[in-house]
């Protein structure tokens, strides 16, 4: 296998360096805020978008580990922002959906999290900057989605139907 040059090499330590950057400016603005993380927003946004799903369905969707998401949803259950509903279809299989109160809530950290998008992004690319970037990274994503064939993380956090998620993030990452 061939080794990277040192512009694959520049383009990934910034990468990840932005990456990390952003997401810690959007979940410092959401706990300043008193809300929580964005793995509480993307599962919200996912049931949203795709109705109930089983815990299997919103892991592929989320790429979190089983036992993160499985805690995750414990506590966002208890919070009152999810249900666990019964597959009519599998008496052992279950089904979660968000309440209104889950709703409600991802409503609320869209403008927090909106503006650490712009902070982040927005107020140091211009648009045409900005469709750029999203073209480049969208390269990398295809490649590294086909290869783990699953349709990743990150949509469009305004709750619109967009072609995308806003935040491609991994577990924790």
């Amino acid at each position: 296998m061939p080794k990277p040059c040192d512009a694959t090499i520049l383009a990934w330590t910034r990468l990840m360096r932005a990456h990390r950057a952003t997401l810690t400016q959007a979940e410092q603005a959401l706990k300043e805020e008193g809300l929580p993380g964005l793995e509480w927003y993307d599962v919200l946004l996912e049931l949203e978008r795709a109705g109930p799903l089983r815990p299997r369905d919103l892991q592929t969707q989320l790429l979190l580990a089983q036992y993160n998401l499985s805690r995750l949803l414990d506590r966002m259950a208890e919070a009152g922002l999810i249900e666990r509903r019964s597959c009519p279809q599998d008496g052992r299989g279950q089904f979660v959906a968000v309440t209104a109160e889950g709703r409600k809530l991802r409503q609320r950290m869209w403008p927090v999290y909106a503006g650490a998008i712009q902070a982040g992004i927005g107020a140091r690319l211009g648009p045409a900057e900005a469709a750029e970037l999203a073209e480049l990274l969208g390269r990398l994503y295809g490649t590294a989605s086909a290869a783990a064939a699953s349709p990743g993380r990150g949509s469009a956090a305004s709750g619109a139907k967009p072609a995308s998620r806003v935040h491609g993030r991994t577990s924790r990452s």
